[in-house]
């Protein structure tokens, strides 16, 4: 049983699964504290980076505010801090790729066809 269980830990899977939760965590800090000085900057131009407070007609809208403009610097801090990067990365690894290979001429198919039959006598 504990042989068992020491090879599913040491699984490649388990530890990349454990790695990425790790890095996941101390990326939302990392964008947590993107959105406190966003907020912040908005406060100082707006007078108040909180608008949980504002209830026009009684209704409870300054805390949607406040959540939506969160969920839009948290949109943007990961669209430019990851997915745009990532595209670069993938736009020069498919400009060193091999171009894809052509099809084989009538020549090479010829003496394929010679040595499959080769083969099988």
């Amino acid at each position: 049983m504990l042989k068992g269980f020491k090879e599913f830990i040491l699984r490649g899977n388990v530890i990349d699964l454990a790695v990425a939760i790790v890095i996941g965590i101390a990326f939302g800090k990392v964008i947590e504290a993107f959105v406190t000085i966003i907020m912040d900057l908005i406060g100082k131009v707006g007078g108040t980076p909180d608008f949980s407070n504002w209830v026009p007609g009684g209704v409870h809208v300054g805390a949607f505010i406040t959540v939506l403009i969160s969920f839009l610097i948290v949109a943007a801090a990961v669209y430019l801090m990851v997915v745009l990067p990532m595209n670069k990365l993938a736009e020069r690894r498919a400009r060193g790729a091999e171009p894809p290979t052509e099809a084989p001429t009538e020549e090479v198919l010829l003496l394929t066809q010679i040595r499959d039959s080769l083969q099988v006598r």
